[in-house]
């Protein structure tokens, strides 16, 4: 497969268990999903663990992928962040130096991507960095817990000592505030 396709027709070919579609997939996401999973885990191994089971998981459940519900890169990274969170678990190596640090969203260049889809991925981290910065102070601390720490809503609740009902609320509408901040800065952003 030398011909370049777009995101959905690679997913579309993996459902269809086409290997040289996936082989495109990983090559082009592979870089950005370590370093992801490397943020929260903090670990070479365990990074890499993480990313052989995402793709792994895409290739077993690729018809689960719909692309109206939003960008390929954001399923797969909602994937690797589930996937991270459970292997420090099971690890039981979750301790506050092994977290990850939300202050910027690393995105580690990869020599093969094209200039135009590297921009592209920074631009995405820097509007997202830039939206996270309107949120209020309480917004802030429960997205950067839950989805950049790795905790869940309980555990939020018991470490910032607010009801269960106030993380569910503050997490739905800095949500909201996100996905119509970066709404209103492109079709990109539309998909969070």
């Amino acid at each position: 497969m030398n011909e370049w396709l777009e995101d959905s027709q690679l997913v579309r070919r993996i459902a269809l268990k086409q290997p040289q579609a996936l082989e495109q997939l990983y090559d082009r996401y592979e870089r950005p999903m370590y370093s992801f999973a490397y943020r929260i885990v903090k670990d070479s191994m365990m990074a890499e663990e993480v990313v052989q089971e995402l793709f792994l998981r895409i290739w077993n459940h690729a018809e689960r992928y719909e692309d109206t519900q939003g960008k390929l890169s954001t399923w797969m990274f909602a994937i690797a962040r589930n996937i991270a969170i459970d292997t420090l678990r099971r690890k039981q190596t979750r301790t506050s130096g092994q977290l990850a640090e939300p202050d910027k969203l690393l995105l580690v260049a990869d020599r093969g991507r094209g200039t135009e889809e590297e921009v592209e991925l920074r631009f995405m981290g820097e509007e997202l960095a830039s939206a996270m910065e309107d949120l209020n102070e309480d917004q802030k601390k429960v997205i950067d817990l839950i989805y950049f720490k790795g905790y869940t809503h309980q555990e939020v609740s018991q470490k910032q000592e607010i009801p269960l009902g106030t993380v569910k609320s503050r997490v739905r509408l800095a949500m909201k505030q996100l996905k119509e901040k970066l709404a209103g800065r492109g079709k990109e952003g539309a998909h969070i």
